[in-house]
C-alpha cells in the first residue's frame, strides 16, 4: 500500500479531567457580550474606574524607585517566590495601619506574607494545596462567581450557605457542618470562604459578631484536621460609610485558621496586579512551593513600586480620593434605582457601604440568567448588560435562584449609571410585562 492510499484524519484531543471542569468558566462569556454588543452600558464590568488611576502617584514613586541604580536594579531584578523582605515590611506596615495596630502588635512578622500577582492568584494557589477532587469548600449564597469557577476547576463541591443583610448565616452554617458530619464526610471539609468586605456580588458586609463567631465555629469542628477560613478582603479599603470593621483574620488569635488575602487592584491599581496574603505558617512552604511552580515569584517591579508608593505617603491620600468617587457613583446607582425601579412589583436593591456592587432582585417569575429572555432584550434592545445572579450561587445549577442581578457601578460616569439603570428597567418592564 502506498502512502496515498493511508487515510488522514486529525488526531484528537485528549484533555485532562482538570481541564474539563475548567470549562463552566463565564468571564469569557461576558467579554463576548461587551465586544458583540459594543453599544451597551455594562453594568456588569467589575473594572475600576479609569479616572481614579494614580497616574501621578505612580510618575512619582517610578522617579523615586529609579532615582539611585541599585535600587532600580533591584526592582528591575528577578525577586524571591514570597516577596522581597523589604516589601513585605512595607505591606505588614500597611497592613497594620488597617488593623488599627502597631505592627509589633500584630503577632506575625514579614516572613508570614506571601506577596502575589493580584489577590486571586493566591485564592487559586490555596485551593490547589488544600482541595482535591470531591472535597467540600463551604461559600455565602451569593459569593464571589470566579473563585466558584476555581473551585470548579479543582473538582471541588460546593456548599452554599444562606446570607442575610449581616453576612454569612452563622447558624446555618453550624446547622451544615453538623448535617456533613452525620453523613461521615466531615474530614472532607477544608476551607470555607468569605468575602467580608462590602461582597463582590451582594455588597454587603460580615458583621463583628460574625467575624468573631465564623472562627470560632471553624475551631469547634476541627477535629480530625484543620478546616481553614480564607477571608478575601479585596474590597476593604473601598468604604463609603457605615463602621470600620475589624477583620476576620484578627479574631484568630493563633494566626492559624485564618488566610487574610488583600489586593492593591481595587484601591490602587489593577493593571499593577499585586496583592498579598497573610497565610498561617503551617501553610508557608506549601503555598510557596506551589506558587514556585507557576511564576516563581510575581513581578518584583510592581511590588517596589507600590512599595515607594507607601513610603513617599502617596498611597492613603489616593484611596481617599478613590472612596470619595465611588461613593458618589454608588449614590447615583441607588437614586437611579429609586427612580426606574420602585414601582416595579417585586423590585429590591440592597444599598452597600462600600464596594463596587449593589444587588438587585426581581420577581422570582422574572429569569435573569444568560438563557432567560431578560438578558437578551437589555443586551440587543436596550443596550445595557448586568451580571445574572445565578452565577453567583453554588450548588446544582437547577437549584440557584434566578431571579437576582449584580449591577456594578465601577466603571460609568454617574450620568452613564443613571441611563444605564433607565434602559434596565425599561427591559425588565418589556419581559415582565409591566407599564
Amino acid at each position: 500500500m502506498s502512502t496515498a492510499d493511508i487515510p488522514t484524519r486529525t488526531p484528537s484531543l485528549r484533555f485532562s479531567t482538570r481541564r474539563d471542569w475548567a470549562a463552566r468558566q463565564v468571564i469569557g462569556y461576558l467579554m463576548q457580550q461587551a465586544v458583540e454588543n459594543p453599544r451597551c452600558l455594562s453594568l456588569a464590568a467589575g473594572l475600576v474606574d479609569e479616572a481614579t488611576l494614580p497616574v501621578a502617584e505612580t510618575r512619582q514613586a517610578f522617579a523615586r524607585l529609579f532615582a539611585g541604580e541599585g535600587r532600580a536594579r533591584t526592582a528591575l531584578q528577578y525577586g524571591t517566590t514570597p516577596g522581597a523582605e523589604s516589601v513585605r515590611k512595607v505591606f505588614l506596615k500597611n497592613l497594620a495601619r488597617l488593623e488599627g495596630r502597631a505592627v509589633a502588635e500584630l503577632g506575625i512578622s514579614p516572613d508570614r506574607l506571601v506577596l502575589t500577582t493580584g489577590s486571586q492568584q493566591l485564592l487559586s494557589i490555596v485551593g490547589e494545596v488544600l482541595i482535591d477532587p470531591g472535597d467540600i469548600c463551604i461559600v455565602g449564597g451569593p459569593t464571589y462567581f470566579v473563585f466558584l469557577g476555581t473551585l470548579h476547576g479543582l473538582g471541588a463541591e460546593i456548599v452554599s450557605i444562606p446570607t442575610d443583610e449581616h453576612g454569612l448565616r452563622m447558624d446555618l452554617l453550624d446547622e451544615a457542618l453538623a448535617r456533613i458530619d452525620d453523613e461521615g464526610r466531615l474530614d472532607r471539609v477544608k476551607l470555607i470562604y468569605l468575602v467580608d468586605y462590602y461582597a463582590n456580588p451582594s455588597g454587603m458586609s460580615l458583621s463583628e459578631e460574625r467575624r468573631r463567631e465564623v472562627v470560632e465555629i471553624a475551631h469547634r469542628w476541627s477535629r480530625g484536621h484543620r478546616i481553614f477560613i480564607l477571608e478575601d478582603a479585596a474590597y476593604r479599603e473601598l468604604r463609603y460609610d457605615g463602621p470600620a470593621l475589624p477583620s476576620v483574620w484578627s479574631f484568630d488569635e493563633e494566626k492559624e485558621t485564618v488566610i487574610l488575602a488583600q489586593t492593591f487592584s481595587k484601591s490602587f491599581a489593577p493593571g499593577l496586579r499585586t496583592g498579598f496574603g497573610v497565610v498561617p505558617e503551617s501553610l508557608l512552604k506549601p503555598v510557596c512551593d506551589r506558587k514556585s511552580n507557576e511564576d516563581f515569584g510575581s513581578s518584583n517591579f510592581n511590588q517596589n513600586l507600590i512599595a515607594a508608593v507607601i513610603e513617599q505617603g502617596l498611597y492613603e491620600p489616593h484611596v481617599e480620593m478613590v472612596c470619595d468617587a465611588y461613593r458618589a457613583k454608588r449614590d447615583a446607582m441607588v437614586a437611579a434605582a429609586e427612580r426606574y425601579f420602585a414601582d416595579i412589583p417585586g423590585a429590591s436593591w440592597l444599598v452597600p457601604d462600600g464596594g463596587l456592587y449593589v444587588w438587585m432582585s426581581l420577581p422570582e417569575s422574572l429569569d435573569t440568567s444568560f438563557e432567560g429572555p431578560l438578558f437578551a432584550r437589555a443586551t440587543r434592545i436596550d443596550q445595557v448588560m448586568y451580571v445574572p445572579g445565578d452565577l453567583c450561587f453554588g450548588g446544582p445549577p437547577a437549584e440557584r435562584p434566578r431571579h437576582h442581578m449584580r449591577l456594578s457601578f465601577g466603571v460609568q460616569s454617574p450620568e452613564g449609571i443613571d441611563e444605564g439603570m433607565r434602559r434596565l428597567a425599561s427591559a425588565v418592564r418589556a419581559v415582565n410585562g409591566t407599564p
